[in-house]
């Protein structure tokens, strides 16, 4: 009996980032991961069109892949952390939706910011959000941020071929305060003081290196993120719109929104 289990459970991935989750949860990880992302992953197959552009049919380039551009950031302060996020959703050289929130509530005090595919990031964190809802009425209090990010990191990572996907999830809770956590294409997960992402992300990389200061208030970090992400929108065409910041603390959220002819040129 003991062989037979250890051989039904051989193709099983390891769960050691997973252990003070649930057996019955990790089980529906599982399970999601394998039924639904496959499936995901066959619903994105891009068609090869070079035999039908050869052949001169005018919606030949409907199936080629499109570029997708965006700018997120999170950042730590004094008392917790704020994220950031332009609101453009561009398909190309096309504008989808000018006012896109990209900053999704995983649980009262954890959200993350998506970039790269829109139907790849709401899709994961539709995921997440209900895990996190089985974990917490199982503790009874609220999850931590980082069980937040190695959910997302694990989904992430052990679908990499499928999914376009880069998160920033950022959150406080009364274990280790305020937390930002970068998870890039391919779904490595790293823990730092600040991050940014996006097409926009390349424009600012020295801005944001040169400017951040740990200590600051929410109100500094606040205007440090909206003047980041304006600068990225300002250079990159596929970033736009306006700047919507989220500021997570032991004190509550608080969501500001700054239009379009108010940002901080």
């Amino acid at each position: 009996k003991e062989k037979k289990r250890s051989e039904g459970r051989g193709n099983r991935p390891r769960v050691d980032s997973l252990r003070p989750l649930s057996r019955r949860l990790r089980h529906l990880i599982y399970r999601f991961v394998r039924n639904t992302m496959n499936a995901c992953a066959r619903g994105r197959a891009v068609v090869s069109t070079n035999d039908r552009a050869q052949s001169g049919d005018q919606h030949a380039h409907t199936d080629q892949p499109v570029s997708l551009g965006t700018t997120i950031m999170a950042a730590c302060y004094k008392d917790g952390v704020v994220l950031g996020a332009d609101s453009r959703t561009s398909t190309g050289s096309y504008v989808a939706n000018r006012v896109t929130d990209k900053l999704t509530k995983l649980s009262d005090h954890i959200y993350v910011c998506r970039s790269g595919s829109a139907a790849d990031t709401q899709n994961l964190s539709a995921y997440v959000i209900w895990f996190l809802e089985q974990h917490s009425m199982e503790l009874g209090k609220e999850p931590e941020v980082l069980t937040a990010a190695k959910l997302l990191a694990k989904l992430a990572y052990e679908n990499k071929s499928a999914l376009q996907a880069g998160l920033i999830v950022a959150g406080w809770d009364e274990h280790r305060g305020g937390q930002v956590y970068s998870i890039p294409l391919g779904g490595t997960m790293v823990e730092t003081k600040f991050a940014i992402g996006g097409s926009g992300s390349a424009y600012i990389t020295g801005l944001v290196d040169a400017t951040f200061r740990e200590g600051m208030t929410e109100d500094e970090c606040r205007a440090w993120v909206q003047r980041s992400v304006t600068h990225a929108m300002s250079r990159d065409a596929s970033s736009g719109g306006c700047v919507r910041t989220v500021a997570i603390s032991a004190h509550g959220v608080r969501r500001d929104f700054l239009e379009g002819d108010k940002l901080p040129l």
